[in-house]
């Protein structure tokens, strides 16, 4: 029988594999280190993307805070206005008032009578004044009662004048002023 070596061949045929197994591996290695290196830019992609969609949220309400204080100063300073609005009102209002008042305090003045001191005090008005005698004192806090723009008239004193006014009576009363316009209003 012929003696035949294969121990050549099975070496080369080994070697064979093993450098192909060698190449399958390195391949492998390639593959996996593209899918790994796709799948790091994927991610840092998708994480910028995401902080560039956050960057604009804190941007948009970084804008939405400046507009709500803008809006919060607009808001303080209509109140403001709208407060001096409602104070020019009721002073535009209450102008005529006292000439009103005025007029009738001399609507409601008897002859005989005058006054010397007129001071107010929130709704009270005090008066000082001069008589020729008490009914004329009496007559005039009829008139007060009569009028439609005071209330409650109260007479603190009455005394005879110094020696200058011979005759006469001093006397302290007070009275409290309305508005007839007011009244209706809250009537109705």
């Amino acid at each position: 029988m012929a003696k035949i070596n294969l121990r050549p061949w099975r070496e080369e045929l080994r070697a064979e594999k093993q450098k192909r197994f060698v190449a399958t591996l390195a391949g492998a290695a390639i593959v996996a280190a593209g899918l790994v290196f796709l799948w790091k830019t994927d991610t840092d992609n998708r994480i910028a993307y995401q902080q560039s969609r956050n960057d604009y949220i804190q941007a948009a309400s970084r804008q939405l805070d400046s507009q709500i204080r803008e809006i919060q100063e607009l808001r303080k300073k209509r109140e403001e206005l709208l407060a001096r609005m409602e104070v020019i009102q009721d002073l535009q209002g209450k102008r005529p008032v006292i000439v009103r008042v005025f007029d009738e305090l001399v609507r409601t003045l008897p002859e005989g009578l005058f006054y010397t001191e007129l001071s107010k005090t929130g709704e009270r008005l005090a008066i000082n004044g001069m008589a020729e005698s008490n009914s004329r004192i009496s007559s005039l806090m009829r008139n007060f009662e009569r009028s439609d723009w005071f209330t409650n008239p109260g007479l603190t004193t009455v005394a005879a004048a110094d020696n200058r006014r011979a005759g006469y009576s001093a006397f302290k009363l007070s009275v409290n002023q309305t508005t007839p316009a007011q009244e209706e209003e809250s009537n109705q």
